[in-house]
């Protein structure tokens, strides 16, 4: 049986650690608490926190920081091999014994560090089993930066696993992930907020199916369970799909997915839904980096399961991911999706009545305004008070959606603003939680906007000089088109070779207009601003504006 290394001395680390929780009380069946804020006043019994490795490991006592503690400033720093180290000899309860070791041989540039750091180094150099050899030339190198080939080596050694006979330095990365140790493996520079990943890791570790070295310190009574649901709650980890997008999966590496009709009922997923979707619970998370613990919250259902959520999506599992990796639970009946990162600047959430429609990440709806001409807003002063426009900074779709649909127009006053083919996005000030649709009909000019059905404006149809089409050589030797409203007044023109095209702009933004292969190329054209082109060769030219390609698209068949 293999013995664990390093029980003994995280009993020492722990012991009269007193680590600190901020439990939050249970909540009524419906209600949410995120992590960070008050949970309703008839809480009791439940709890709820999420936090990152590097919060746990300072809590623990095995990452102390600097003179100002674990700060960002200090988990930003590159990892020395020193730091490891002594961080390592802390892990297995031996620093204070390295501290204090009076051995004589020590490496040849032991010198390079302060005195009070030599008997460390001797006692590492006296101590080859801990993992920490040297670098050649019999020295250490403890200012020299740390990888993540020697922190997961050093790792895997102190969990009794060891180097030439259950795995080689070569392997080392490979080997240590099957172990389940593969979260700051791809590190460079390897950090002091990465090695606070790789050691609650190791905290975590259950070497040849063993018990996680925490459950040792619990039937031990070191800690308390409480203590140790901290390390051993469940995991939000970060993962990357086949094309390359991220989505959240668990600690196993199963996909995590929301479902778009929990918009406005978070119990919506109940029977035979909640048999092929089950939920995801735990009362503490413990989150990748880079993931803000404010995001998260949790919900107790009606049916008495907590449930974890994300920006106010509760998170599930879908049964037919069978391993890691599997993501087959993707765009499943157009309402189930992949919690990807960064998360959906825009998304889909499904009303009872209104069927699935855009609402921003938070699940609150967004609106077009029927008066709208395709790529301008006309809704100002109070109408744009009572309807501010959206803008996401970065767009960001599910598969349900195209992202080609999107694009983006430039108010009169300088702002942006979010359009939907063409068309600006809007919130309304009177809906005031996600799932609301009180902007729907109102005036019988705002509407939800459902993608699979939008067709455009009224406002649109119904403009004068709106020629999207001519059928037929034309034999005029010169024909106009208007860039107006952000869109061509003739989108499908068909003429005679030889015939003089003359592009005309009534806009106030700039547009111009491309071939797609190239042909021709007019340049931005300003408000009253005209430019021509003739087409002599036969043939099909699709054109586009560069800035407003998004919508602003047409089609030259010259005869």
């Amino acid at each position: 049986m293999r013995i664990k290394m390093g029980t003994t001395g995280l009993l020492a680390i722990v012991l009269g650690l007193g680590m600190s929780l901020a439990p939050f009380g249970a909540w009524a069946a419906g209600e949410q608490t995120t992590a960070g804020s008050s949970p309703p006043a008839s809480a009791a019994n439940s709890s709820f926190t999420a936090s990152h490795a590097s919060v746990v490991a300072a809590q623990m006592g095995v990452l102390l920081g600097d003179g100002d503690g674990v700060t960002d400033e200090y988990l930003a720093k590159t990892t020395t091999r020193l730091q490891g180290s002594i961080i390592t000899l802390r892990l297995l309860g031996k620093e204070h014994e390295a501290q204090t070791y009076t051995g004589m041989d020590n490496f040849a540039d032991a010198d390079s560090v302060g005195s009070s750091i030599r008997p460390v180094l001797a006692y590492l150099k006296d101590h080859p089993e801990l993992g920490w050899n040297g670098t050649g030339g019999g020295k250490f190198a403890p200012n020299q930066p740390i990888t993540a080939q020697q922190v997961y080596k050093v790792m895997l050694e102190s969990l009794s696993y060891h180097t030439g006979t259950d795995f080689q330095y070569a392997d080392t990365l490979n080997f240590a992930a099957s172990k389940g140790l593969h979260r700051a493996a791809e590190a460079v520079p390897f950090t002091n907020r990465d090695l606070a990943a790789a050691l609650i890791e190791t905290l975590q570790s259950s070497p040849d199916g063993m018990k996680p070295l925490v459950e040792s310190l619990v039937a031990q009574n070191v800690v308390s369970a409480d203590q140790a649901a901290l390390i051993g709650g469940a995991r939000i980890d970060i993962r990357k799909t086949a094309e390359g997008s991220l989505y959240f999966t668990n600690g196993k590496g199963m996909a995590l997915y929301l479902y778009t009709k929990d918009m406005a009922d978070l119990n919506t997923c109940v029977g035979q839904c909640l048999s092929a979707w089950p939920v995801f619970g735990a009362d503490h998370l413990l989150l990748a980096d880079g993931l803000d613990s404010k995001d998260f919250g949790a919900f107790v259902r009606t049916d008495g399961l907590k449930q974890i959520t994300y920006k106010g999506w509760p998170l599930y599992y879908w049964v037919k991911d069978l391993k890691p990796g599997d993501v087959s639970g993707e765009g499943v009946g157009k309402v189930w999706y992949l919690i990807k990162q960064p998360f959906y600047t825009v998304t889909l959430g499904t009303d009872p009545k209104l069927g699935s429609h855009l609402v921003d990440n938070n699940g609150m709806s967004l609106y077009y305004f029927d008066k709208d001409p395709k790529g301008s807003s006309v809704c100002t002063g109070d109408c744009l008070k009572n309807w501010p426009a959206f803008h996401a900074d970065k767009l960001i779709v599910p598969s349900g959606l195209k992202a080609e649909d999107f694009g983006e127009i430039t108010r009169s006053d300088g702002t942006k603003q979010t359009t939907f083919k063409g068309y600006p996005l809007y919130d309304w000030i009177k809906d005031t939680k996600r799932g609301d649709v009180t902007g729907q009909d109102v005036g019988k000019v705002w509407f939800v906007v459902n993608p699979a059905t939008f067709a455009g404006t009224t406002a649109e149809k119904t403009a004068p000089g709106q020629t999207t089409t001519t059928t037929g050589p034309t034999a005029a030797t010169k024909v106009t088109i208007e860039m107006k409203n952000y869109s061509f007044s003739k989108t499908d023109v068909t003429v005679k070779a030889g015939t003089t095209i003359e592009f005309v702009n009534r806009d106030d933004d700039k547009h111009n207009a491309v071939a797609t292969d190239g042909s021709f190329k007019i340049p931005l054209l300003a408000q009253g601003e005209s430019a021509t082109i003739k087409l002599d060769k036969p043939g099909t030219y699709e054109f586009y504006c560069e800035p407003h390609k998004d919508h602003m698209k047409g089609k030259i068949t010259v005869q």
